[in-house]
């Protein structure tokens, strides 16, 4: 059985999908290549791949929609959003769809690896150290092993990468004020141009999922001029 991670590139024009199909493959991925969301659910129905290569300009039925589907079939996949170049609209749209990363054309592909290493490596879980099993956050629980959140009844809602990733964090570090640029950075996003709400979004998005009323949050606050901090409930 082939043991490679699976890539599925969803890009429209065939020079540009072709090249990212074979540097990929050289790189030692398993890659599949498609023009359309049509083509990416056919693969899908087969298969869940380790990551999708989302390019937001597609004809018809654009990246942000395909990005939505795929992110409620799965939490597991990857996404990283391939964006216009220095249109900040289209990557505040493409993290608040649960996008892993994003990279605006064009790219080094050399760049390109680097996230997509990066954006595989989180979504594995490199973790050596964690606050427990199961953390309690706001009205549900966070297993750190299956990387899911836990409802009251049971029901489990898997989680983006970065969305794992940041909600480890904080488990990991309770009633301590993070900064936002350092969540920044820690999430993967170091490398990458001044995108200061990039945080901002994931907090807001993760806060629907978390707290009691995302409108006054208790789990996850904001630490005016400093960024965010985790406050464990007191039951």
């Amino acid at each position: 059985m082939d043991q490679r991670k699976h890539i599925v590139v969803v890009e429209d024009e065939p020079t540009q999908r072709q090249i990212l199909l074979d540097y990929l493959t050289r790189q030692g991925f398993r890659v599949t290549g498609v023009d359309s969301g049509a083509g990416l659910r056919r693969v899908i129905d087969r298969e869940l791949p380790a990551l999708v290569l989302l390019d937001i300009g597609l004809p018809g039925e654009d990246g942000f929609t395909i990005a939505r589907w795929l992110r409620e079939k799965s939490g597991k996949v990857c996404i990283i959003m391939v964006t216009a170049a220095g249109d900040t609209i289209d990557r505040v749209v493409g993290l608040e769809t649960g996008a892993d990363d994003y990279i605006p054309k064009p790219f080094d592909p050399r760049e390109l690896l680097a996230r997509v290493k990066s954006v595989l490596r989180r979504a594995d879980g490199a973790v050596t150290t964690v606050a427990g099993p199961r953390v309690r956050m706001g009205r549900r629980v966070l297993d750190m092993e299956k990387r899911v959140l836990v409802e009251t009844d049971g029901s489990e809602e898997s989680l983006a990468a970065s969305e794992f990733d940041l909600l480890r964090l904080f488990a990991e570090n309770p009633n301590r004020p993070l900064a936002r640029d350092w969540l920044l950075e820690t999430v993967g996003h170091r490398d990458m141009e001044v995108f200061d709400r990039a945080i901002d979004l994931r907090i807001t998005r993760l806060r629907r999922k978390i707290e009691k009323d995302a409108a006054h949050p208790e789990a996850i606050r904001t630490v005016r001029g400093v960024g965010y901090m985790f406050v464990p409930p007191k039951d």
